[in-house]
């Protein structure tokens, strides 16, 4: 795949690739922690989780134009996990699709930008979501479609360990693997926390290659905070094989900020108001000394 975001030529060696993206992936933190700083709370530790796999999406991955959201040979992202949203808004500037002036209305009257993921509202979101649970089916949908006229493009859907729970996920999952859509990607963000509490205690999806697999998907599995390993495997997730392709990443709540990433409640997040900027300086410092890295 090729990008229209800021120019990714393929010249670049992977280590030039892997400095840009955490650079961006370093910019939708410092977004992230500005819109929550708007509310005081929010869904802050899962942004900061997600940050280097948005990052390697669309800084590397996607096929987009910013000025034009609505081109019809764009990939299609589709973000499932509509509590996510503060993360997507966050990549959605840094990628241009938004003005980053603009999220400092997050969660605001009137804005367009609300607090759960509203394409409506918003330039880039493909999808309302909220419901969890529906994401795939939905990009099983849009793979067969775009197949059917012709267009090129990927459907990329986002979704949660969480979202494992939910019975139409499989579904999905099967009806994409027998239509053979190779033009879908499922990227499985797997942080191991659920608003009822930690995964494995509310309902035990594992082992999740084993099951992708006997779903008949093509199947990678890498330390989503790791973005040499993220664009490591989405440059070796194989294209025409007649099968879609599910990236499982495993991140961590509020990676970046070792303040956040020790709360103990965590799935929706409330930070004091002297907090906002010690967490800035903390994910300044684990930047400039490449502690995250």
């Amino acid at each position: 795949m090729t990008s229209t975001l800021p120019a990714a030529p393929r010249t670049e060696t992977l280590d030039e690739r892997v400095a840009r993206v955490r650079g961006a992936a370093h910019r939708i933190r410092r977004h992230a922690l500005d819109m929550g700083e708007v509310q005081g709370q929010g869904y802050i530790g899962q942004a900061l989780g997600v940050a280097d796999v948005l990052a390697a999406l669309f800084a590397d991955h996607l096929r987009l134009r910013p000025d034009d959201p609505e081109w019809a040979d764009r990939d299609r992202f589709l973000l499932s996990i509509g509590h996510y949203a503060i993360a997507a808004y966050a990549a959605f500037a840094e990628a241009g699709i938004l003005d980053v002036a603009e999220l400092e209305t997050y969660g605001s009257d009137g804005s367009r930008l609300p607090m759960s993921a509203m394409a409506s509202y918003t330039p880039g979101m493909e999808i309302s979501g909220g419901s969890l649970g529906h994401g795939l089916g939905v990009a099983t949908g849009l793979g067969l479609g775009l197949r059917l006229r012709g267009v090129g493009a990927r459907v990329v859907n986002l979704l949660s360990d969480g979202e494992l729970d939910e019975g139409s996920t499989w579904e999905a999952a099967m009806a994409c693997a027998h239509h053979g859509l190779d033009n879908v990607l499922a990227v499985v963000d797997v942080n191991a926390l659920q608003a009822d509490g930690p995964t494995v205690g509310v309902l035990r999806t594992e082992p999740l290659v084993d099951k992708w697999q006997a779903f008949g998907w093509n199947v990678r599995r890498v330390d989503g905070n790791d973005v040499d390993a993220l664009l490591t495997a989405l440059d070796e997730l194989p294209a025409g094989t007649g099968k879609p392709s599910v990236l499982i990443c495993d991140t961590r709540i509020g990676r970046g900020v070792p303040l956040l990433e020790t709360r103990e409640k965590a799935h929706f997040m409330r930070v004091e108001a002297h907090e906002w900027q010690i967490a800035r300086d903390q994910l300044d410092d684990q930047y400039r000394t490449g502690a995250h890295a």
